[in-house]
């Protein structure tokens, strides 16, 4: 089994920063890609950054120039580092990895998710 434990989560006041991590363990043989969405209340979760397997990146016209999506292979862990955060910004991040297992399996997981609030 896969697992993904996100992190990093708190209050932040406007304009601040914040890196959030998630973590992949477990009988994974190689991730492709990482992603990170978010969902605020009453809204629906949305695509906020994604990389691919060697580092290209893409994101949301709405988080451009101010989040930075990398990863760590090694450490099989996926970092958002958030600049200029903004109180729309806040909402429950969560990760997604997919991959494959040992074994040839291709596996799609999610995080439970990490919170922060935007607040002065």
């Amino acid at each position: 089994q896969v697992q993904l434990v996100e992190s990093g989560g708190g209050l932040v006041q406007p304009g601040g920063s914040l890196r959030l991590s998630c973590v992949a363990s477990g009988s994974i043989s190689s991730i492709s890609s990482m992603r990170w969405y978010r969902q605020a209340p009453g809204k629906q979760r949305e695509l906020v950054a994604a990389i691919g397997s060697g580092g290209s990146a893409n994101y949301a016209d709405s988080v451009k120039g101010r989040f930075t999506i990398t990863r760590d292979n090694a450490k099989n862990t996926v970092y958002l580092q958030m600049i200029n955060l903004k109180p729309k910004d806040a909402a429950v991040y969560y990760c997604n990895v997919d991959g494959f297992l040992y074994g040839g399996r291709w596996i799609d997981r999610w995080g439970r998710g990490t919170q922060f609030t935007v607040a002065s």
